[in-house]
């Protein structure tokens, strides 16, 4: 018995379109996190690129539950003495909703090299319009 392991050739990439409007945003993460990383194929392989390319639209429109939008806070730092800067859910949804959503499912993808190929598959905007139609994503049925 042999291993399948699929070709480059083998794999086809489709595009999606995802609709966040009135979608909690750690569930459709992990939706948007198996179809970048190829897990519903049957030719899912851990350790290759399998998945598909995923376009998110109205990402200001995603809901939380519970009290996150005040208690959960998102640091970062610039690296300098006394740099660090935190943020609260409430106001990164205001500022940038792309980047919730970015940091929700860079959290679900495998750290290192193929886990940056595979974040790179991701597009968010904030509005309905996407600059993908050439590509003709199909909608994404949840």
């Amino acid at each position: 018995m042999r291993t399948y392991i699929p070709k480059k050739d083998d794999i086809e990439q489709k595009w999606w379109l995802v609709n966040a409007e009135g979608r909690i945003l750690g569930r459709l993460a992990t939706e948007i996190a198996d179809l970048i990383r190829g897990k519903r194929k049957p030719q899912f392989t851990s350790h290759l690129d399998t998945g598909d390319f995923v376009v998110v639209v109205n990402a200001e429109k995603v809901k939380v539950t519970g009290r996150k939008l005040e208690q959960k806070k998102y640091y970062s730092h610039s690296q300098y003495p006394g740099g660090i800067k935190e943020e609260t859910l409430k106001d990164l949804l205001a500022r940038k909703p792309e980047e919730v959503i970015k940091k929700a499912v860079w959290g679900m993808v495998p750290k290192g090299k193929l886990g940056r190929a595979l974040y790179k598959k991701l597009k968010v905007y904030r509005g309905p319009s996407h600059p993908h139609e050439a590509q003709n994503p199909q909608e994404y049925k949840f």
